[in-house]
């Protein structure tokens, strides 16, 4: 691997500009919801930036089959006459595929990674054109749990269990409807940056360029363990019981359950020192934590992102992604991540945040270790693993690097 050690702390969020998509690909109507989906989008909303490729049937790793896969996707820029200039954006956990734009009614957040896509930017719309799919199994417009199945009722507890292949042999469904042989670069974070490295594993011949940030080659017990404890807050919540809380009626699902797996999920994110700096041991406002009544102020910001996220997410989303991730390893049945990373054929950079406690810069070297000839960074921020969605001048120079390369 190539080591470089460069290091840049991490700047404030900066404002965002506008961008538009102009994608070219079949675009379908989405189906009507059988019922209520909660946080999850449907066609009422609006489809908003978004287009929806039909994948027809796929047998997955478990030997069950979704059948009519629907994969929501956004893009920006155009597509070259030879489709040379195709960038793969891959989003995290509770992310979509809305990279860039402002928020609506179709869209319940702004774009989440406007920093480093659009004109000018480091991955550059005037040079490329960029498709950011909606995972499958997740639940902003791509086949999920919260998707009508054949009988027209959601799927919520009779969606299959899904790995991160599946999902890369979904968005290579999607690549395949696009007209797109290659991809010139594939890039993402987290979860993200999981489906990333399968697809330089998978299907070498049509990775060119690769990134994969603040992620692992597989999953790690700590992981896990942190999964779990956020799959156990949601199906305890009462609202949940079998999963096929559809039906319920708005506002009925397991929203506090989900609200719990995010705030667990959430101080994973950022580091114990950034916590202490912004909040300490103050209480919120005039409240008075004594009372047994009160919030301190890091309470107060946990129960807001908790609350946030059940308004434009779906729990069983949550969970199926959540397991998947706990599933992930690209050495299974390979001979091992080495053997399995040994097949990248792609300029590869590799990059983690040195705060990050949830992907230590340790378990992301494994990659960098393996894969021939990969570029290795560490980004120093004191943010922790979110860090990799905020504005740094390092990443942004060493993706801008790796597309002129």
């Amino acid at each position: 691997m190539t080591i470089l050690g460069e290091q840049h702390g991490v700047g404030a969020e900066p404002a965002r500009p506008d961008a538009a998509p102009s994608g070219r690909a079949r675009v379908l109507p989405a189906e009507e919801p059988a019922a209520d989906t909660g946080g999850a989008w449907h066609p009422d909303r609006g489809a908003g930036d978004r287009r929806f490729a039909q994948l027809g049937p796929l047998a997955l790793e478990s030997g069950a089959v979704l059948e009519d896969v629907t994969m929501a996707y956004e893009s920006w820029g155009r597509l070259d006459a030879d489709a040379g200039n195709a960038v793969l954006v891959l989003h995290a956990l509770t992310g979509d595929s809305h990279v860039c734009g402002p928020a609506g009614p179709s869209h319940p957040s702004p774009g989440w990674w406007e920093e480093m896509v659009g004109p000018g930017r480091p991955i550059d719309t005037n040079r490329f054109h960029v498709i950011a799919p909606n995972v499958l199994g997740g639940c902003q417009g791509t086949t999920g749990p919260s998707s009508p199945a054949a009988d027209g009722r959601a799927y919520g507890s009779r969606f299959p269990a899904i790995t991160t292949r599946d999902q890369v042999a979904a968005e290579r469904r999607l690549r395949e409807t696009l007209g797109i042989d290659r991809w010139a670069l594939v890039i993402g974070g987290s979860m993200g940056g999981m489906r990333a490295l399968e697809w330089g594993v998978s299907h070498p011949e049509e990775v060119q360029r690769l990134a994969v940030i603040a992620s692992s080659a597989r999953a790690t017990a700590d992981q896990i363990a942190w999964n779990s404890a956020q799959i156990a807050s949601i199906r305890l919540d009462p609202e949940f019981g079998t999963g096929d809380y559809y039906e319920n009626g708005h506002g009925q699902g397991p929203q506090t359950g989900l609200g719990i797996a995010r705030r667990i999920a959430h101080t994973t994110y950022r580091t114990a020192d950034e916590l202490e700096h912004r909040f300490g041991n103050r209480p919120q406002g005039r409240e008075d934590p004594f009372d047994g009544q009160g919030r301190h102020q890091v309470t107060s910001y946990l129960d807001h992102h908790a609350v946030k996220l059940s308004r434009r997410f779906d729990a069983n989303s949550y969970i199926a992604l959540a397991e998947t991730m706990s599933t992930h390893d690209v050495g299974r049945g390979r001979g091992g991540v080495a053997a399995a990373l040994s097949r990248v054929t792609a300029r590869t950079l590799v990059v983690a945040i040195d705060s990050d406690r949830l992907f230590p810069p340790s378990l992301v070297e494994e990659i960098a270790l393996h894969v021939p000839e990969a570029q290795w960074h560490v980004a120093s921020s004191p943010i922790g693993h979110d860090a990799f969605l905020i504005a740094h001048p390092g990443l942004e120079k060493w993706i801008g690097a790796l597309l002129d390369d």
